[in-house]
């Protein structure tokens, strides 16, 4: 009993907070647009299923809490489901005095501003997080100068030699020996460009990091890229950097872009047969990750949940039903069109957008358990 309450608080506890904080930065972001557009607010949710507790506030909106919190919604007056799919007959059912209130009778531009909301919210909140760490605590940088270059390795081959100074890699800045290992980590298999320094001359050289696989700290399997350099770092080696404003909004949205090429790159590797199955995780795999990083403090859980935040802002923006980007296909097909959809398509498209994240959450729960 006690070795489960044990893990319960170290994985699940570090879990729902980083998961509670994600799902309610994008529903309050769907929520203030809509507002500033008049739009009569039915329910706000953290969770989905029976509710917990809450309570209804002035202007009719009940703010709930609900038994299973594995995500959120906000549902608009007069919307069937929580999948915000408009009933048809809502505005028969209201008093015509509330029925300009309702989303369905907005314009397409403020429908499609408030689907928008949501997943910019989250980017927002990304940049919010990583800029305020920046200036709080800054950066300890280490030279980014090559050691040793690793005979017979990756490095070598494409001409890199002891004493070079990397500069830039695949585009991206590098200000630290660290930048320079993550870059190359992050790209197993593909073609990375180095622009390096050697005598006061700058010469670009192209690599393509072997892929390997690492166990970490906490004992995961990772598949990473090396290309067969090190540099022996010791505490005096560390600066602190501190970024003063403008650096600092200059770096946090670099990293925003990192993350996101990143991200697009680990999904393209599956379609050309070169991605690793068993790197894909889902809510299990999440709430390890979330419960390992909160044993590194509290910063570090903010770090984690800023950078979840910025892949769910923009996973919501892929064009599939029931997302986010599945509603701003409606609206962008109806701005075209003059009309909407019918609601017919709209219903069959939800279908098919619930069995394809359905089944992409039973996959990716699979393949956390195997």
């Amino acid at each position: 009993m006690f070795e489960f309450a044990g893990w319960l608080i170290s994985y699940i506890a570090p879990f729902l907070l980083v998961l509670t904080i994600i799902v309610f930065v994008h529903e309050m972001g769907h929520y203030l647009v809509a507002r500033w557009n008049g739009i009569a607010i039915h329910t706000f949710s953290i969770g989905f299923g029976p509710e917990i507790i809450g309570i209804t506030d002035k202007l009719g909106t009940r703010w709930r809490l609900s038994a299973i919190p594995l995500g959120g919604y906000l549902r608009f007056l007069g919307d069937m489901n929580v999948a915000s799919l408009n009933d048809p007959d809502a505005i028969e059912k209201f008093d015509k005095n509330i029925r300009p209130h309702l989303f369905s009778q907005k314009s397409v531009w403020q429908r499609i501003a408030v689907v928008l909301a949501g997943p910019f919210a989250n980017i927002i909140f990304t940049f919010l997080v990583l800029y305020a760490l920046l200036l709080g605590y800054g950066q300890y940088v280490t030279d980014p100068v090559v050691q040793e270059v690793v005979p017979n390795s990756v490095a070598e081959q494409a001409g890199v030699l002891d004493g070079d100074r990397i500069l830039r890699v695949d585009g991206y800045s590098v200000r630290r020996f660290s930048d320079f290992q993550r870059l190359v980590a992050t790209a197993p298999g593909r073609e990375v460009s180095l622009l390096v320094e050697r005598y006061g001359q700058e010469f670009e050289l192209v690599v393509v990091p072997q892929a390997v696989e690492i166990t970490d700290r906490f004992g995961n399997t990772q598949r990473i890229g090396r290309i067969g350099v090190s540099r022996s770092i010791s505490a005096d080696d560390y600066v602190k950097f501190w970024p003063n404003p403008l650096e600092a909004v200059s770096m946090a949205a670099e990293e925003m872009v990192f993350l996101v090429d990143r991200t697009f790159a680990f999904l393209a590797d599956f379609f050309v047969g070169r991605g690793d199955i068993e790197q894909l995780g889902g809510p299990i795999k999440i709430a390890q990750v979330s419960g390992d990083v909160a044993t590194l403090g509290f910063l570090a859980l903010i770090n984690l949940t800023a950078l979840l935040s910025l892949n769910i802002g923009i996973f919501n923006l892929f064009p599939i039903p029931m997302l986010d980007g599945g509603h701003l296909v409606y609206y962008l097909v109806e701005a075209v069109r003059g009309r909407p959809l019918s609601q017919r398509i709209q219903e069959i498209g939800c279908r098919f957008g619930m069995l394809l994240v359905g089944s992409l959450m039973i996959f990716t729960v699979v393949n956390d358990i195997f």
